[in-house]
């Protein structure tokens, strides 16, 4: 067991949140029961984790993808109202964190990433927006192309979507989870083969050919699959937390 304040403020130092420039709030964003013994975690704070959360009789929930991003309508309404609601009646704490998530060198979704797809760490490069976001590695082996989108389906268990580059094979490459399709020219920038991210925007794809840089999208929702479950792993190793990871499924 573990106090709320005591494990925000441990979650705040292992993952350096004062660091990071941000999207939305990082940290304890609803503020539920004091004591802490069960965790559940996931990629987003949807609906239908909310609801296992409930059934599972949490005391507390870890996402990346929290709530209160910039830019979105203040008002408590719809949706929006059904999810905090489900939140405070059942006195569950929402615990998210984004980029600090992504950019962990153990623990965040870029490093466990590299772990799934057998990638070895080398540095990191600064995407603009946060410090070390963007990771640099390479693989064993030189592979063609193919065998890598091949060794990405694999892995994630969902096909990507793949632009050649050119005829070189794979074995310098560049990555950032999730919506990080704009990176890639300070990926190329870098001299890697590839880039992966998560998603793909229409110009990505006349970059990677006219920069000679392989890139892949192999989905949102599944390059960042990995980041709550490794923290929530730790968390529960750490703090003797009984700790279950829901993966609601996702397409994008």
């Amino acid at each position: 067991m573990i106090t709320r304040d005591e494990l925000t403020t441990y979650l705040d130092e292992l993952l350096q949140v004062p660091r990071f420039q941000d999207y939305a709030p990082n940290g304890l964003q609803v503020e539920g029961r004091v004591e802490i013994r069960r965790l559940i975690s996931g990629v987003t704070a949807c609906q239908a984790l909310l609801d296992e959360a409930v059934a599972w009789q949490a005391d507390a929930v870890l996402v990346h993808h929290g709530y209160f991003w910039k830019g979105e309508g203040a008002c408590v309404t719809g949706m929006k109202a059904r999810r905090l609601r489900t939140l405070l009646l059942a006195d569950i704490n929402l615990l998210a964190f984004h980029l600090p998530l992504d950019a962990h060198p153990e623990l965040g979704n870029n490093a466990q990433l590299a772990k799934r797809l057998g990638l070895e760490i080398q540095g990191t490069f600064n995407t603009g927006t946060a410090l070390d976001l963007g990771f640099l590695g390479r693989l064993p082996e030189p592979e063609p192309l193919a065998g890598f989108a091949r060794r990405v389906a694999g892995a994630l268990g969902r096909e990507p979507l793949v632009v050649s580059g050119g005829a070189r094979p794979v074995q310098c490459m560049a990555w950032c989870t999730g919506a990080a399709q704009g990176y890639i020219e300070l990926a190329a920038d870098c001299g890697v083969d590839l880039y992966l991210s998560g998603e793909i925007s229409e110009p990505t794809v006349h970059v990677a050919r006219e920069r000679g840089v392989h890139y892949v999208a192999a989905g949102h929702h599944a390059t960042e699959r990995y980041g709550a479950l490794a923290l929530g792993e730790h968390l529960a190793a750490r703090f003797g937390l009984v700790h279950r990871f829901v993966d609601i499924d996702s397409p994008a």
